[in-house]
């Protein structure tokens, strides 16, 4: 299986709201072109930056038919679809006709039921034996309330073949170099904390699914492309021009920064759905200042 296409920057996107909390479909469309423009390789829609836990049914269809029309095959195109109850995802995969329309799936880890990794195990074996698509697991600890160990992605990435990589944004670097050195040639490491892309690639990670890249599309995938280079220096450049910003998206929750940043750009409202809330107005009025200097 040739995963190539999902190597450097993913971006996660947002879901843009009208001031009525419903999806506005025109926004969705300036942020897909405004991130393909910028020059990244994919786009994963449904993730947790896209609030895909307040979407309706109805909505999820409208927002993946959305963004596949637009990219229309420019890049390829991950949907986000995991969960706490595995059945419904095996059934998720089963019904809906979307799934059809997409290059992979990315599934969270499972969050609430804080299964043990046996658990975690046996649901991803079952979500990867009921998928049609390439699989790639979600660990994400802060939000989930559980770890996938270096020894259940290994296991997994061993024996699932449709499994190809994992987007790992427990923050612990020494968990990431360990899948980096047992797994199997093709397998990727992709990260998930944006401001730790560039040492998780100097460890041999493959890319990023990032939530930075939303706003500021070109320098950050070209910050990746250098790194996966070697080249350090203008890596670390981009990197540092980022920084601050990075810090600012995240200082009052995600997606409320980088929605922030959206609209200070004039790319989308800053809207979020309960239970998220926009962000306070000191962490806006330093995120006004760091992109006017940028």
């Amino acid at each position: 299986m040739n995963n190539d296409k999902f190597k450097g920057t993913g971006v996660a996107i947002v879901t843009p709201f009208n001031k009525d909390k419903t999806v506005d479909n025109k926004s969705l469309i300036k942020v897909v072109n405004h991130i393909i423009t910028g020059g990244v390789e994919y786009i994963v829609v449904l993730g947790t930056t896209g609030e895909s836990v307040t979407l309706t049914k109805e909505e999820k269809k409208s927002v993946i038919s959305v963004v596949v029309n637009t990219v229309n095959k420019r890049v390829p195109v991950v949907l986000g679809l995991g969960g706490n109850n595995t059945q419904e995802i095996i059934e998720s995969l089963n019904k809906l006709s979307e799934v059809n329309q997409v290059d992979a799936i990315l599934s969270v880890s499972p969050y609430y039921n804080k299964p043990n990794q046996r658990g975690i195990y046996e649901h991803y074996k079952a979500i990867a034996k009921a998928c049609p698509l390439p699989l790639i697991l979600y660990n994400v600890p802060g939000r989930t309330s559980s770890n996938i160990s270096a020894e259940t992605t290994l296991k997994l990435a061993n024996e699932c073949k449709n499994i190809i990589g994992i987007k790992e944004a427990s923050g612990n670097i020494e968990q990431a170099m360990k899948i980096i050195k047992y797994k199997p040639k093709d397998f990727l490491v992709i990260s998930g904390d944006d401001s730790l892309t560039l040492p998780m690639i100097a460890c041999g990670a493959d890319g990023v699914i990032s939530v930075v890249a939303n706003a500021f599309p070109k320098d950050y995938s070209e910050m990746t492309r250098q790194i996966l280079a070697g080249n350090v220096k203008k890596a670390q450049q981009l990197h540092y021009k980022l920084t601050d910003i990075t810090e600012q998206l995240f200082a009052d929750g995600n997606p409320a920064g980088i929605k922030a940043a959206l609209d200070i750009l004039g790319i989308c409202k800053p809207v979020v759905r309960l239970p998220l809330v926009e962000v306070n107005s000191e962490t806006r009025k330093k995120l006004e200042e760091l992109i006017k200097k940028y």
